[in-house]
């Protein structure tokens, strides 16, 4: 009988259709030994930190830099509440990505999602999640920028934030793409000889959906108008 069951046990462990992932001591000991890491090997500061709300749930809003995102912003959230995060992420990441995609989901407690396909089974789930007290972290560009610079953001975030009728936190990183490219398996955090990279977040004051007459669309925009500004401002962290 323990034949049977052990590789669906397993599956359930690893597969983010299983909402949330099961983060474990691997994952949790995994995001400690990376931001040890980031801290001795970058600059990294976060401004507007006051900004995240005192309680759970609400939904966080970031541009994609970077494999890491998730956890550079984890850093900063209020005491306690990073074994409430969870967040959004692409269905292929735990298949196509190897033991980095697989502990990436787990770090993140990952909730899947069809990257090209139909997104409204992972919207729900996340939503749900949400509506149970986790903190959902969603990339409203779907993927990694190519080039450091913002893409289009789509609805999926302000969507989970209106339905599950919490606040959406807006962030914007900058100098992460700088310190781990798409391009590079690896981070690069060293510029020149031993001199560290800066990374910043800036978190921005809570969206709440009435204030857009709880219409994803309408808060998107504005997600998106301040992304633009904070990009305009922010863009290379070493200006």
């Amino acid at each position: 009988m323990s034949e049977n069951t052990e590789p669906k046990k397993q599956k359930q462990k690893d597969d983010p259709n299983s909402y949330p992932t099961k983060r474990g001591i691997s994952g949790n000991l995994a995001k400690f030994g990376f931001l040890f890491l980031t801290s001795v090997c970058t600059n990294m500061k976060c401004i507007g930190r006051e900004n995240f709300p005192k309680e759970n749930p609400y939904v966080v809003a970031a541009n994609h830099q970077c494999f890491a995102d998730g956890v550079l912003i984890s850093k900063y959230l209020p005491r306690g509440h990073f074994k409430h995060m969870c967040a959004l992420v692409g269905a292929d990441l735990a298949t196509d990505y190897g033991a980095l995609g697989r502990l990436i989901v787990r770090v993140g407690r990952g909730i899947g999602v069809e990257r090209h396909g139909n997104p409204v089974r992972g919207l729900i789930k996340a939503k749900k999640a949400v509506e149970v007290g986790n903190i959902c972290f969603v990339f409203p560009e779907g993927t990694r920028t190519h080039d450091g610079k913002l893409g289009e953001m789509k609805d999926g975030a302000c969507y989970i934030a209106i339905k599950s009728g919490t606040p959406l936190v807006p962030v914007y990183l900058s100098g992460a793409y700088d310190a781990w490219p798409r391009q590079s398996k690896w981070p690069k955090p060293f510029k020149g000889f031993m001199k560290r990279k800066k990374i910043r977040v800036y978190v921005g004051e809570p969206l709440h959906g009435e204030d857009y007459d709880n219409d994803p669309h309408k808060m998107t925009d504005a997600l998106s108008e301040w992304m633009h500004k904070m990009e305009d401002l922010h863009l290379d962290p070493e200006a």
